[in-house]
């Protein structure tokens, strides 16, 4: 089983690191093809749209992929929990479509331009995208990681397209470029039916072992108290994405609230200077987070099952192990930055700013600690345990805000450093006292 993970996470990575490539080409394309203003109108999109979907549909795909995990490791039959889920899903994208047609104006004219196209391109993808995340859980749930990487590869393929066609002038304009952007998640869904074609037998695991009789898991169920669980209903589900979402609106706020409150709090020119040097900066805890996707998507299904099964002991393992990889890549990080750092950060983003050495490093160990935090999380979400860890994700995302809106810095940059690396640690000490008791 911890080869499965593994692997899972391998092929994912690969998946997931060409899919970044291919997204970036996305954006050169796009960047060299349009004026400086529609292409930032193109990135405006693009941050509208995913951080949008980040929040409403990641929950579904965590519960879909720990929901079938669990009761393919249990035996149990039946389509209930897709219909569940399904229909959570379906009120998110309901929700969504109901307050973005209350707000075309602002979001229209204020962030978009004035261009209605645009408009429709964020509402057509982020509907799109309620299909295309919903269909991650079902690939993580049973498994089929190749199929997942292959999702989101093609989505970045076929986005990637469009900006293509403008470069070489079969198609020209930024709503050429755009129009990908509602594409990608509904070209990406042709792996779909791939995926329901390769279901296995009950009698086997979706990993190609096979699945223990009933009698063995009730054994397992009577060793392992906390393996039981109540039966899964519209509630018990409703329950556990909205913990979910919570915790994906705090995942956001570490991410994105420091240059947005940066840009906020001063005046003028300096005020958009200063949150693009602390968004540069914050690329440091971003760009890992990107291959992370891959370890958080294989990750919660290979827990759930071990739990289901009452593995405590391979469980701890692959959390520890998951753990200790992290403090290694962190402190190589870390280490390059403390020798090479601003020398990096000056030929990735130029301008006239001094990279301090001592805030790339710190920002390298916050990086590692929100990375154990977010691995603690995936454990507690395995555990059942939702609730509370949104709860220590909300503590935590409020403390970083109030930190950076009541205390006076001098240097903005460093507040945000010591903020983001304040918040990750006192969040990764919260999550491993709720997983120990788990």
């Amino acid at each position: 089983m911890t080869r499965s993970y593994g692997r899972g996470a391998a092929v994912l990575s690969v998946g997931i690191g060409v899919t970044g490539l291919v997204t970036f080409a996305y954006f050169a394309l796009a960047s060299h093809s349009l004026t400086e203003d529609e292409y930032g109108r193109i990135t405006l999109l693009w941050s509208a749209i995913f951080i949008t979907v980040s929040v409403l549909y990641r929950p579904v795909e965590q519960l879909l992929s720990r929901t079938i995990a669990d009761q393919d490791a249990r035996g149990i039959a039946g389509r209930h929990h897709l219909r569940v889920a399904a229909t959570i899903q379906l009120a998110l994208g309901v929700a969504f479509a109901i307050v973005a047609l209350a707000l075309r104006g602002p979001i229209q004219d204020d962030l978009l331009g004035g261009s209605s196209a645009l408009y429709w391109v964020l509402v057509v993808a982020v509907l799109a995208y309620a299909a295309s995340y919903f269909a991650r859980g079902y690939l993580a749930g049973h498994h089929l990681f190749e199929l997942y990487g292959g999702l989101v590869l093609m989505e970045a393929c076929s986005r990637c397209l469009f900006a293509l066609a403008v470069a070489i002038g079969i198609a020209e304009g930024q709503t050429a470029v755009a129009l990908g952007m509602a594409a990608a998640p509904i070209v990406s869904l042709a792996v779909v039916p791939p995926a329901l074609a390769r279901r296995l037998s009950p009698a086997q695991r979706a990993d190609g072992s096979e699945r223990p009789a009933p009698a063995q898991l009730d054994a397992a169920a009577r060793d392992e108290p906390s393996a039981r669980e109540p039966e899964f209903t519209l509630a018990r589900g409703t329950g556990f994405a909205a913990a979910v979402l919570l915790i994906m609106v705090c995942e956001q706020t570490f991410l994105n609230a420091g240059p947005l409150l940066i840009e906020a709090s001063e005046e003028g020119a300096r005020g958009a200077a200063l949150a693009g040097i602390v968004f540069n900066v914050l690329l440091i805890a971003r760009a890992p987070l990107q291959l992370f996707q891959a370890v958080q998507t294989s990750i919660l299904p290979h827990l759930t099952r071990l739990r289901a099964g009452g593995e405590s002991d391979p469980f701890r393992r692959s959390v520890n192990l998951t753990l200790i990889a992290i403090a290694g890549f962190a402190a190589c990080v870390a280490l390059v930055m403390l020798v090479l750092g601003p020398w990096i950060m000056d030929l990735l983003f130029g301008g006239d700013f001094d990279y301090e050495r001592g805030g790339l490093v710190l920002v390298s160990f916050g990086m590692g600690l929100y990375l154990a935090a977010a691995t603690l999380n995936q454990a507690l979400l395995a555990h059942a345990r939702a609730p509370q860890a949104s709860a220590s994700w909300l503590l935590a995302a409020a403390a970083f805000v109030a930190f950076l809106l009541l205390v006076e810095f001098d240097d903005r940059v460093l507040q945000v450093e010591l903020a983001f690396t304040g918040a990750a640690a006192a969040l990764c000490g919260a999550l491993l006292l709720l997983y120990r008791r788990a």
